[in-house]
Order: C-alpha cells, then structure tokens, then sequence
C-alpha cells in the first residue's frame, strides 16, 4: 500500500447504437476485444464527423510501416520509474519533461513516436477507427470507452508513451507526471502546462505559446487561479474555493468508496453485451475522468477541442497528465481493501490493444500483463489521501419522504419506459430489502441502476441524482448525503449529426440510506435532474437491486 498514505486511512459503454435518422456505429461486444491483427485495416474516424469543422482531422490511423504486430514481452527493471505529482515538480523536472515532449514534437508526423501519432492513438480506439473482424464481428466498432477496457486501454497507452519520452532524452528513469486532482494543492491546471517559454527571437520576451506543453485549444476560463470541478466540469467558477475543493474531495469519495468498495463492476463498468441494458460505465470513468475532460477542453471551439471531445484529447499534453492519475486512483483502489479486485474473467483478461513501443515495434499487448504496476516498472510518488476523510452529510435525516411523495410521484411500476430526461424525472423506486443487519450489509451493496441510457453522443451529456431529495429550496450538492453522482459523457464525434450512444450507471446506496436514516424505507425517492445535452435521451429502466460483494 506504498500509494496510500497510511497516517490518514480510515477504511480496512460500452455501446453505439443506431435508430431512425441516427448514424449508426457498432459497439464492442464480442469479447475477448481483439485490436486487429494488420493495423492496415483501419479507416478514417469519420462517421458521424463533420470534417470541414474539426481541427485535428478524423485520419486517426497509425503509420503501416509495420502491418503485423508482435506479442509484448514486460522487460526486466533494475529501478522502478517514479510518476511525480505535477505540482510538485522541481524546475529541473519540468524542463526534462519539456525537452521530452519538444523531441517528440519534432519527429516526422510519420513516425509512430510522434505528437501527432500519439494525439491519433486515442482517436482509433474511440472513435471507429478499428473493427472487431479478429472477434468474428467485422461490421462492430471497438470502442474502450463506458466498458471495463477504460482502465487497462489507458494503462498500456500511458505505459509507451512513457516510455517513448524517457527513450527521447536517454532517461529511462523517466516518469510521467499525475496531475493530483484529487488533492487539495494539485486541483489547478498545472501551472507548467501554460508557463512563459523562452521565445526563439531573443529579443522578445517569454510567451507560453512557446512552451512545449502548451495547448492553444483550452478553456481559457479555467486556467490557474482557477479550482477544477470533478463533479460537473462546465461550472463558471462561481462557487468559492472553499466549496469547490469540498464538493471535489466528496466526489472522489463516492466514486472510489461508497459507490464501489468491493464491488469491481461499479469500479471498472461492465464487460460489453449486446443487450445496452446490462452495459455499465464505471464510476471514475462516467464521473471525474469525465469532469475533467470537460473542464479544460474549450466551449468556444467547434467540437470543445482539444480535451472536451475524444477524437482530440489525445493532442492535449493535459490529457496524459489527467489518466495518469486515473491509472493512480486504479492503483490506489486495488489497495483500499482486500476486496477491490480486478476483472478475472478470461474475456476481459485475454482483450489485447496493438501500440508502437519507443523503438518503432508494433507489439501486442494484454489486459492480464497490465495489472501489475510495478511489473510493468513503475510506482506513483505518494501523495496525501484527502478525500478518504470526505464522506457526504445528510441536509434531511430520516424525512420519510419517499412514503410522504406515494401517490404524488409515480412507483416504477406505474411509469412507462423508455423515459425522457428532457426535464425533471422524480419516481418511486422499490427496494428489495429493508433493515439489512451488518452482516448482511457486507455480504451485498444495495444499488440504484440506470439502464439503458441513450444519448446523442456528439454532444456533452450530463445529468445528475438525487435520493430522498426534500424540496425544500436549497440546493443539493456533492457534499450532501442525498446527492447520488452525477453521470457524464465527453462527445465522440464532430457535430452535424446525431451519433446515438447506450450506456448505463449505478450509485451505491447503502451508506446514502444509512446517512439518510432511511434503512427502514419501503421505497426510494429518485430524482434525476438533466444538466447538459438531455433533451432527446431517454433512460430504459431504473431499479434497485443487491449486488453480491467480494469476500
């Protein structure tokens, strides 16, 4: 547990679907996923595109110099690489780091090391670029976002990008900074992303558009003073900073403890399944990954380039700096509890990914060789756990409101599905147990699911959930015991369309109705509240259900 700072611990999509008048994309659901075996059969991320206003281009395919690829083998390491938290970089690292990425910059856009082959990685694997004809299913996509390949995908890119900056200044000791969002001290952009630059004409002053790290495609709203949020990404700053970090230390909570301990599919999403209703996106992925995302791509860009939309977020050097973390919080809940394990079902074990490695080889690589970090010759510079001390407060202990709103607000049963979330959706949610003792409490987590959510995924999708929300005119919010999360999207495609997406999502309930005083309550008061892109999307089906935990 060298990643979790003992002194403060206090705890032991999947698919694309097509319909009437929407492009139609198929998803990965035959598994194990297979990257191709020749990368030549690639096309253009181009359905669903409007390619006269995209800024990075839908042409996401690798170079061919090499069409065939090779099985990875995990080299030896006589040191272990040290991923430092970006905030507390010293100025020697940040200028090792930036002559990494100047080098990378200047290789030949052929090269499969370069920024550009690097920005269009990301783009492939999101947005259509490849096929599953290895699964015998030639007309799907593969797509590793909103499914449990979110977290080995990122793992293996980050670990040859790596590895390719530390090759490019004979570094092998090399590590990628995590931007620590979810730290106090570390939720600004990192400063040195848009720090002054030496300016080729010495006669001029530093300017950061010189800075090798420098994106000219963020938010421009959100650069430093200004305080993330990891809950709802678009905000405009007005909440004050003492809210914000509150409100971001109780999400990373929920997401990392509450909604998943012990429970891997809460964690990771659910294996792909041709049936849209069993598809769940995990809860990192769907909540602050997503948030962040949001937050820094730019609103006034045609598509929220460069990190707002997943064809371009690879072209950011953000990006890389946001899933080292979230390649830290997989890390850190492996060590949580003895109960969060990964995956071990032979599909998600044997899925495989084909990348460049820092000497131009096209390898193979697995999810089951990817799950040990320090095998894979890296470890994480500690960083202080904040949020394991920011469980949520309850506004309203034991309102009895779900049995005060019966006959006011419709049961589930009484609800005719599909439901749209074009306004305020408030329903009575049957539970299938009530009192649980301790014993069985650690036996099963009790959780709300949303199934079958389909959206219009060009655009940013988000809406938030409440349970036994009292309207009593005060807003709920992150640090409320009734705020269940916020379920997110960042948009696959390029606008002049409509590119509809399945997923689904689940918040743990236990320690919300235990807060809430409400463990005696026949029903659950569910309120969703659309935020951003909701008007045609529309839920399949919600219900509660007792999810067996990891012993």
């Amino acid at each position: 547990m060298q990643n979790v700072d003992r002194r403060n611990m206090l705890l032991g999509l999947g698919g694309l679907y097509g319909a009437a008048n929407l492009t139609n994309i198929g998803s990965a659901l035959a598994y194990p996923i297979t990257a191709p075996e020749n990368i030549s059969n690639c096309v253009a991320a181009d359905v669903g595109f409007n390619t006269e206003d995209n800024v990075r281009g839908s042409a996401c395919c690798p170079p061919t110099t090499q069409t065939t690829a090779v099985p990875y083998v995990l080299p030896e390491f006589s040191e272990l690489r040290v991923r430092p938290a970006a905030d507390r970089l010293t100025p020697e690292y940040i200028a090792k780091y930036q002559l990494a990425i100047k080098r990378m910059k200047e290789l030949p856009d052929e090269d499969p090391r370069s920024w550009k082959q690097q920005g269009k990685i990301h783009c492939a694997y999101c947005n259509g670029g490849y096929s599953q004809y290895m699964s015998g299913h030639p007309e799907l996509k593969i797509q590793v976002h909103n499914n449990s390949l979110f977290f080995p995908f990122h793992r293996w890119y980050l670990y040859f990008y790596e590895r390719i900056l530390g090759s490019l200044i004979e570094d092998p000791t090399f590590g990628l900074p995590y931007w620590n969002w979810d730290n106090p001290k570390g939720m600004l952009l990192p400063e040195m992303l848009e720090a002054p630059y030496p300016n080729p004409d010495p006669t001029r002053p530093p300017n950061p558009k010189f800075n090798p790290l420098f994106d000219p495609y963020r938010n421009v709203a959100h650069l430093p003073p200004a305080i993330v949020d990891l809950d709802r990404g678009n905000t405009g700053g007005d909440k004050d900073c003492v809210a914000q970090i509150s409100e971001n230390l109780t999400a990373v909570y929920d997401q990392m403890i509450a909604d998943s301990t012990a429970n891997p599919d809460a964690f990771f999403g659910t294996n792909p399944d041709p049936d849209p209703t069993k598809i769940i996106a995990g809860k990192i992925e769907s909540g602050v990954h997503t948030a962040v995302h949001i937050w820094v791509g730019n609103p006034r860009m045609p598509n929220n380039e460069d990190m707002g939309n997943f064809y371009s977020a690879g072209y950011d050097p953000a990006f890389y700096l946001l899933h080292s973390n979230v390649d830290r919080m997989w890390q850190i809940w492996n060590e949580l509890d003895i109960r969060n394990v990964n995956p071990s079902n032979d599909d998600w074990l044997n899925a495989s990914f084909v990348f460049y490695d820092e000497n131009q080889n096209l390898v193979r690589v697995y999810n089951r060789d990817c799950v040990d970090i320090e095998r894979m010759g890296y470890t994480f510079e500690p960083s202080r756990l904040t949020w394991l001390q920011a469980r949520s407060i309850p506004r309203n202990k034991a309102s009895n409101i779900a049995a005060k709103s019966v006959g006011v607000v419709k049961k589930v049963e009484e609800i005719k599905f599909p439901v749209k979330l074009d306004k305020t959706v408030k329903v009575l949610v049957k539970r299938p147990a009530t009192k649980r003792s301790e014993d069985d409490k650690k036996k099963a987590s009790e959780m709300l699911f949303l199934e079958g959510i389909k959206y219009n995924g060009e655009q940013l999708f988000q809406f938030d959930v409440l349970v036994n929300d009292v309207d009593d005119g005060i807003e709920t919010t992150r640090v409320s015991s009734e705020f269940a999360g916020t379920f997110a999207q960042v948009p696959h495609g390029l606008g002049g369309g409509h590119m509809l997406m399945s997923s689904g999502t689940a918040f743990g309930l236990t320690q919300i109705l235990e807060d809430l005083e409400a463990e005696g309550d026949e029903y659950v008061l569910v309120t969703l509240v659309p935020r951003e892109g909701a008007e045609d999307a529309t839920i399949s089906n919600i219900k509660i259900k007792l999810v067996p935990l990891a012993n």
